[in-house]
């Protein structure tokens, strides 16, 4: 991988191309054939994980688990389809604005 700023996007594109791998050969493809509600499962799991760690745990098993969910997290984008770059553009959007007024300013369903 080239350098930090665009490992992610390394990362997404190699989980797309495990899309049609054999899921004996690539856990990504065991994941992605195994169904959304499996991937749910675990990007639950390493979330839960990193807040175990960075509650009491060491900064490397913190390290290891916030990489595990994002890891798992670009599975299910790629599950979803949906292109990596559109979480990017999200957070440039959101950049630079108080996070107190992003919220406000989306709109709420309906009750």
């Amino acid at each position: 991988m080239s350098d930090n700023r665009h490992m992610l996007d390394e990362l997404y594109q190699v989980i797309l191309s495990r899309k049609n791998a054999s899921p004996d050969s690539s856990y990504t493809a065991s994941l992605l054939q195994g169904g959304l509600d499996r991937i749910l499962k675990k990007v639950g799991e390493e979330a839960t994980e990193v807040v175990i760690a960075g509650k009491g745990g060491e900064q490397a098993q913190l390290t290891c688990e916030a990489a595990d969910l994002c890891y798992h997290l670009l599975v299910l984008l790629a599950a979803r389809d949906v292109p990596v770059e559109a979480v990017w553009d999200e957070l440039r959007r959101r950049f630079g604005t108080s996070g107190i007024a992003e919220k406000a300013s989306r709109k709420l369903p309906p009750a």
